[in-house]
């Protein structure tokens, strides 16, 4: 069941808003427990097989989560072997169900470069949201073992995990943002300005992805597919592939991140940022503040900072920097694109601190140095995403050859691909409207910031109703060109994550 269906918009999320607020009248606890029932029916459409690993998962870290706090029976040196246990277990089922097939997919490469027989592939499913319900308990147990978790609730650990707005995509949720949450009174009123609130954000992210990624998805999959069946593209059509990969990525993963934050919203709950107007960035450095927040937040406190962080010295610092980023490229898969395409961006990132440190002067940079901070930061994001996109570092090296120039540069842009029936200018406006989202506005979190209060300026209150008012039509418009678009089955990217 996808966000953007009509089983999710008609049916599912109606009956169990109205569900969850109707028990939640009466009993707290109860709506709780609809509310985690609900969430596991939503994961269990997805996928029924892969259930009972999630609960068996959620049982699993629960259990030791108790073990792990500190009390007068348990010794340090204990809980740090339990805690080392847990996590290696984790991360463990994690390796099995994730990486297993890319493991004997390598070694078969070198037995047959040794002429010995090949190991048989294991043929195991990767169930969906693992990577994101992993990290989300590692994190709880963590903070279990250094004392921070002081909700003990296990209906309302059971719905933090599988709070069905986050649970398949993210984001990354920490429990101390969340379990408060769940257990305050509050989260079960009904609150109508947070469900208008929520249902705009959540139709403005339904936009980005229908709207904006599916569109520039045609063209990025025509450029990146064609490479692999062995088309060379020239040296713009290559550059305007990669850019509508750059803005399919963006609109894909910040458009679910949206929804699922006007979703959570509606049921009286606050997810964090996820992303906030990331291609703004003057810097990889800033890049990463404002890119995929709640993954960022869990490598630098749950593996640069225990790595040693910028403690040890720069050279170790630079050397941290660039192993967090390389297992963070692995964990959005496994195949080595994205462990390349980590390696570029602690590269990146190594080369931005050592700048800082050794040539940027302190004062506030003039506006040329912005722009061309902005422009070097862009492209550099851009040819990462060559390889995180490409079918595989042979695809990944053609279509940087032709971005310089090297299958030739004509200046017609769809000279080698049949792009019959997307239409050119329909491609152009949309490319348009995607960069001006981008460059010009803020983030779609911020909408309650976007209606203007217009009685500051004027003595005349009512014109702010009749900006809301306005800005209501247009949500209720957007709300309509969106759903004319439904049907289609259009799954988002970091689903396969």
């Amino acid at each position: 069941m996808l966000f953007n269906s009509y089983a999710f918009i008609f049916v599912f999320f109606p009956l169990v808003l109205i569900g969850f607020f109707l028990i939640g009248a009466r009993n707290t606890r109860a709506a709780a427990g609809f509310l985690a029932l609900a969430s596991l029916f939503f994961y269990g459409w997805w996928s029924v097989k892969a259930m009972p690993l999630l609960l068996g998962s959620i049982c699993f870290n629960y259990w030791a989560g108790l073990y792990l706090t500190p009390a007068p029976n348990r010794t340090d040196r204990g809980r740090k072997r339990l805690l080392i246990a847990v996590l290696a277990a984790n991360l463990g089922v994690l390796a099995v169900f994730k990486y297993a097939n890319f493991f004997v997919g390598n070694v078969n490469e070198a037995l047959a470069a040794a002429g010995m027989a090949p190991i048989e592939m294991l043929h195991i499913a990767l169930p969906i949201g693992i990577s994101f319900y992993t990290f989300t308990q590692i994190a709880f147990l963590v903070d279990c073992w250094q004392g921070k978790v002081h909700e003990r609730s296990f209906l309302h650990y059971v719905l933090f995990v599988t709070y069905f707005p986050h649970l398949i995509a993210g984001p990354v949720l920490h429990h101390a943002q969340m379990m408060p949450q769940f257990a305050s009174p509050a989260t079960y009123r009904t609150d109508a300005n947070k469900i208008a609130l929520g249902l705009s954000i959540f139709t403005f992210g339904l936009a980005k992805k229908l709207l904006v990624a599916d569109p520039m998805g045609q063209y990025a999959d025509l450029m990146f597919n064609g490479v692999h069946h062995g088309v060379l593209p020239t040296l713009l059509t290559a550059w305007i592939g990669v850019l509508a990969y750059t803005l399919q990525i963006y609109f894909d993963f910040s458009g679910y991140s949206d929804m699922a934050v006007g979703l959570s919203l509606c049921l009286g709950v606050q997810l964090p940022l996820n992303f906030n107007s990331p291609y703004k960035s003057t810097s990889i450095i800033e890049f990463w503040r404002r890119w995929h927040i709640s993954l960022s937040t869990f490598l630098r406190d749950y593996l640069y900072v225990p790595l040693g962080g910028n403690r040890k010295g720069p050279a170790r610092r630079y050397l941290n920097l660039f192993l967090t980023m390389l297992l963070g490229g692995l964990w959005h898969g496994a195949a080595w694109t994205f462990v390349v395409w980590g390696a570029l961006h602690g590269a990146f990132l190594m080369i931005n601190h050592l700048w800082n440190s050794k040539v940027r002067r302190r004062d506030k940079p003039g506006r040329v140095a912005r722009v061309s901070g902005w422009l070097l930061t862009f492209v550099c994001v851009m040819v990462a995403w060559v390889v995180f996109r490409a079918e595989s570092m042979q695809a990944a090296m053609t279509i940087y050859k032709s971005m310089i120039g090297l299958h030739g540069a004509p200046l017609e842009v769809f000279g080698e691909f049949d792009i019959l029936p997307y239409r050119k200018p329909e491609f152009f406006h949309t490319l348009f409207v995607a960069m001006f989202i981008c460059l010009a506005l803020p983030p779609t979190i911020s909408l309650q910031h976007w209606v203007p209060r217009v009685q500051r300026l004027v003595a005349r209150p009512r014109l702010e109703w009749v900006c809301t008012g306005m800005i209501s039509l247009a949500t209720v418009y957007m709300l309509g060109l969106c759903v004319s678009r439904l049907g289609t089955y259009s799954p988002f990217l970091y689903f396969q994550f």
